[in-house]
């Protein structure tokens, strides 16, 4: 009879379609994780452009109205902040995914339970990261909502 080698995982065994599974989900991982840095790259590096022309066009339009171009200032400095906020809110998820691929790769070539079960925690706080992300967005967007329809409630609708 013929032995098939299998790693035992909390009572599962892991096979050889699925550490072909687990190997192609962690190249797409890691291509994932690759896009998504250059893409908080590309978010920083827009912050800084964005910064620089509000900048610039508050300089431009300094002719005696000194409060519009400190306001336009202060909004280039609000715009480059605000994107560099969401370059690294969405930076983070990334870096997990990254971690998980890396550690998946590493676990399935030596064959070691513990890189396979940290491979596993960063993808679950990955996870979990993107879904009180998303909890947090979704109350952005009721609580929007509701503003909206309090202020339509209280102008009329005539």
């Amino acid at each position: 009879m013929e032995q098939s080698q299998e790693t035992s995982l909390f009572g599962f065994g892991i096979d050889q379609s699925s550490r072909a599974h687990l190997s192609e989900a962690a190249k797409w991982a890691k291509f994932l994780a690759i896009v998504g840095f250059v893409m908080c790259g590309l978010i920083v590096v827009m912050a800084i452009f964005a910064g620089s022309f509000l900048a610039m066009m508050s300089n431009s339009y300094n002719d005696g109205y000194s409060n519009s171009a400190r306001l336009t200032g202060g909004m280039g400095a609000f715009v480059a902040i605000l994107y560099i906020g969401i370059a690294i809110l969405f930076f983070f998820p990334y870096l997990f995914l990254f971690r998980f691929a890396t550690r998946m790769k590493a676990a399935l070539n030596i064959n070691d339970q513990l890189t396979l079960n940290t491979s596993f925690q960063n993808l679950k706080i990955m996870f979990r990261y993107v879904g009180i992300l998303t909890i947090v967005m979704l109350s952005f967007y009721a609580l929007a909502i509701i503003m909206a329809i309090a202020m339509a409630a209280t102008t009329g609708f005539n």
